[in-house]
């Protein structure tokens, strides 16, 4: 078994399994050493898999979050007001992307959950040499946003639409990104 069926398989033992599983029983299970596995956990986790560790073993925990991709467009000083915006409504800010005609989809992470990771993302911006993705096309970004509930996506973006936050897809952008 190569390591993307091993990890395959690691994904479906614990999502199948009520209880957690320890690296031994899983290493038995897919037949490698124990050190495999916990490395195995760590490329699982770097892919987005939500594996808590416990006394008793591995756990994979279900995906109660939904997302949805709102596009943007604001100028630099509303950048804090946007992100404070979507944290205060219950939002997770993942990600920004832009949507470039000859570069397509350039992405980055946020992982943004709160002002306190705002005033650090504020912080390193305010002190590099670097500017916001967003400026590359004109303003116009997009952030992938996760909640607890559609409720709360459809909130954020009452929210950002009353705000003048919310831009119009153009016809030659993707819909499904």
């Amino acid at each position: 078994m190569n390591g993307e069926a091993r990890r395959n398989k690691i994904i479906e033992l614990l999502k199948s399994n009520g209880s957690p599983l320890s690296g031994s029983k899983l290493a038995t299970l897919v037949g490698v050493s124990r050190q495999v596995i916990v490395q195995d956990i760590a490329l699982l986790r770097a892919n987005g898999y939500d594996i808590t560790s416990t006394t008793s073993g591995y756990m994979l925990k279900a995906a109660t979050s939904f997302s949805r991709v709102f596009k943007v467009i604001h100028s630099d000083e509303d950048t804090k007001d946007e992100l404070s915006l979507i944290v205060d409504c219950g939002g997770h800010v993942d990600d920004v992307f832009v949507y470039h005609k000859i570069y397509n989809i350039v992405k980055a992470p946020m992982n943004i959950n709160s002002r306190l990771d705002i005033e650090k993302f504020m912080d390193n911006l305010a002190c590099g040499k670097s500017s916001l993705l967003k400026n590359v096309t004109s303003g116009y970004h997009y952030h992938t946003i996760t909640a607890d509930s559609e409720e709360i996506l459809d909130y954020i973006h009452n929210k950002l639409e009353e705000r003048g936050f919310l831009a119009p897809l153009s016809d030659y952008e993707p819909v499904n990104f």
